[in-house]
């Protein structure tokens, strides 16, 4: 290591990852959120509405790193952490590594959710499923 560089974290410990050459759109982000799947009604969280909000930018020690404002369709919906999970695997995961580094969700409950949130291939897909709406 020369004068000028700075050392990065303990002795041992890896650098943090390299940032993306480029920061995704966020299209491309609610794209990808499209695979995220809400495992009771079997429709994406875009179309059910769930995706209020999509924030991307560099951390340092993280690198890119998109922040989801989610919501559920219930306050008392047991499945937040399948939904983390598909959600991460949706950015974060693919050829080349993602679209993100990082994933963080801010589950936000104001406005509440309600059926006038869907949008018309949700209720599409949920009038193929059975529902009314």
């Amino acid at each position: 290591m020369t004068e000028t560089e700075t050392p990065r974290g303990a002795e041992g410990m890896p650098d943090a990852p390299a940032p993306k050459a480029d920061t995704p759109s966020i299209d491309d982000l609610e794209e990808a959120m499209r695979d995220v799947v809400d495992p009771e009604l079997g429709i994406n969280v875009v179309d059910l509405g769930l995706l209020y909000g999509i924030d991307v930018h560099q951390d340092d020690s993280a690198g890119t790193v998109a922040t989801l404002d989610l919501t559920l369709t219930s306050a008392a919906c047991p499945l937040t952490d399948v939904i983390e999970d598909q959600s991460r695997a949706a950015l974060t995961t693919g050829p080349g590594g993602g679209l993100v580094d990082d994933v963080r969700i801010n589950w936000v409950w104001m406005p509440p959710w309600g059926p006038d949130k869907i949008t018309d291939d949700g209720r599409e897909q949920l009038r193929a499923l059975g529902f009314t709406v």
